[in-house]
């Protein structure tokens, strides 16, 4: 994925969605290219051990009162990215950012949850790197991450603070150019922010049998 690009914000996601240039994991699903992490010892005590319920809980943010930004957006065509180093697939998702302020002056707080699809690429080499992929691996990508942000509000947001932002087609390709990628810190803060991850990760299921957790906990398993 590819939000503040997973090594391109997301797991699920190849620029793990595109919040500004900072790095994820290998394997970063939902963002770009990174350092592998290891050690977890399979697939299904992996995905256990994932909770991503509890780590991306309001509670777990320490916000002060409601969510200044609570606002919804799908996102289509996002290169996403494997342990191997390369982009094998596609995801489309919807994702749910929420921010909140602190008690610390200009440090806030973001939650942001991924729910939607991956479909890969035949010939390229799997999330996990354990192989080579039919091209018929398909299935649902659930996760998401929690990050704080340090700096200052733009006056006026470049998106709104609530409902639905609309679809964004990052029109990526293989190589991991995304055109269309938009960073949605950027459409409420000022350029001087500093974006920090305190815990992401995804599950990718592709049927019963296979499953891919890319995490900042450890990633393990693959789609095939």
């Amino acid at each position: 994925m590819n939000d503040v690009v997973k090594a391109g914000l997301a797991g699920c996601v190849g620029t793990l969605a595109v919040l500004g240039a900072v790095g994820l994991a290998a394997g970063a699903g939902p963002f770009g290219a990174a350092t592998t992490l290891t050690g977890v010892a399979s697939p299904e005590v992996a995905a256990l051990r994932l909770d991503f319920g509890r780590q991306l809980a309001p509670s777990r943010c320490e916000g002060v009162g409601s969510p200044i930004v609570n606002v919804a957006q799908s996102i289509k065509n996002d290169a996403d990215s494997g342990q191997a180093g390369n982009y094998w697939g596609f995801d489309t998702f919807t994702r749910t950012i929420q921010l909140w302020k602190t008690s610390t002056s200009n440090v806030f707080c973001a939650v942001v949850r991924y729910q939607g699809s991956f479909v890969a690429e035949k010939g390229q080499t799997s999330p996990g790197n354990t192989g080579v992929l039919s091209g018929d691996e398909r299935g649902p990508i659930q996760g998401g991450y929690a990050a704080a942000i340090t700096g200052t509000l733009l006056t006026q947001p470049l998106w709104p603070l609530k409902g639905n932002v609309g679809v964004t087609d990052y029109q990526c390709d293989l190589s991991g150019n995304c055109p269309g990628a938009i960073t949605w810190v950027g459409q409420y803060f000022n350029p001087d922010y500093s974006f920090d991850y305190s815990w992401w990760g995804w599950i990718y299921r592709a049927g019963a049998k296979h499953t891919w957790v890319n995490s900042s906990e450890g990633n393990s398993g693959d789609v095939l």
